[in-house]
């Protein structure tokens, strides 16, 4: 499902008001830096993943968790799926389609830093508009700590005191918890299955994430040969 373009023209409208934006890589690889990075995928899949910001090979390919990271997310999604290692980049990219992708800000941040509250303030609105309105799932897979809060931002305060009490319990990455998010006069309520971020400088979660993921998805029901959807 490609962004509608009032959502890009919106994302552009957004980012073209930010700093940080790295526009150096944008220009290293002949991309826009008012474009945004949203792998929407078919809007019938019924899992999400939604992560913190898009890296260099997100720039590079025009698309989400396609970097170190992603393709951790994506090879073991690919060998829970297919029961074999993916033979190559391209094979992973066909997972596109089969989930929801996104993250808290659609821009690459300098030195991929995480971006400012204010800067993930600025965005919730119309991200959070996009899940709402453009798919029709509600299983969501949270890649560490700045993904799974971005989930309180303009959020009663009893919501985001019981996102932060989830966060350290130490049944974090099996348990799931229930969140609503509103956008204007719509609503729609979000399970949250968070995971730790799947970086190798996550050193304590790091070697442990592909039999966490492996886990999350088994509990979701999502089976070999499946096509996930809503």
């Amino acid at each position: 499902m490609a962004l509608s373009k009032a959502f890009r023209e919106q994302f552009r409208a957004l980012a073209a008001h930010t700093d940080g934006i790295d526009v150096e890589v944008y220009r290293q690889f002949g991309k826009d830096p008012l474009e945004p990075i949203v792998g929407a995928g078919e809007r019938h899949v019924r899992i999400g993943f939604f992560g913190r910001d898009p890296g260099r090979e997100e720039v590079h390919h025009g698309e989400p968790f396609i970097g170190s990271g992603g393709k951790i997310v994506r090879k073991v999604l690919y060998q829970h799926l297919h029961g074999e290692p993916a033979p190559d980049v391209e094979a992973l990219r066909t997972l596109g389609r089969l989930f929801f992708w996104i993250n808290t800000v659609p821009y690459k941040p300098v030195g991929n830093k995480a971006w400012s509250m204010a800067v993930k303030r600025r965005f919730q609105p119309l991200v959070s508009r996009l899940l709402i309105e453009q798919w029709d799932g509600h299983e969501v897979i949270t890649l560490g700590r700045e993904a799974f809060l971005w989930f309180g931002l303009e959020q009663p305060r009893e919501t985001r005191e019981a996102l932060e009490a989830f966060w350290v319990r130490e049944d974090r990455f099996s348990a799931s918890i229930d969140v609503e998010l509103r956008s204007g006069g719509d609503a729609r309520t979000f399970r949250l299955h968070p995971l730790p971020h799947p970086s190798p400088l996550n050193q304590t979660w790091f070697k442990r994430f592909p039999e966490l993921l492996r886990a999350r998805l088994e509990a979701l029901g999502v089976e070999a040969g499946e096509t996930p959807k809503a």
